[in-house]
């Protein structure tokens, strides 16, 4: 049973920081693309960054670029999502996905198992 499990959410003041982990089993993790999705209230899920199953590719939204740093240990089975700079618009409910292949998508409906979230509120 493939199972990923997100932590390291929080409350943070703006300009803060925040490491989310997912920890995953149940699947060969060093085989698959991984992302970070984001939903915020009244708002559909994105994409937030993809890196690919080897770690030599990585995708981030133009909102994060230079904020956030997705990476990986595939020795641990684990995604992480180092965010830097907080800002109030990155409040949201912060979920892992497994894409369906070693290379990354941008679409949503390629990523089939996904965590139950962990979630971010960046307020002073």
């Amino acid at each position: 049973q493939e199972k990923l499990v997100e932590s390291g959410g929080g409350l943070v003041q703006p300009g803060g920081s925040l490491k989310l982990s997912c920890a995953t089993s149940g699947f060969n993790f060093d085989i698959y693309a991984m992302g970070w999705f984001r939903r915020a209230p009244g708002k559909a899920s994105e994409l937030v960054a993809a890196i690919s199953s080897n770690a030599d590719n990585s995708y981030y939204i133009d909102a994060v670029k230079g904020r956030f740093t997705i990476t990986r240990d595939n020795d641990l089975n684990t995604l992480y999502l180092e965010m830097n700079d907080l800002r109030p618009e990155d409040t949201a409910l912060y979920s892992c996905a497994k894409s369906q292949g070693p290379l990354f998508s941008l679409a949503p409906h390629s990523y089939g198992a996904w965590g139950q979230g962990t979630q971010v509120t960046v307020s002073s």
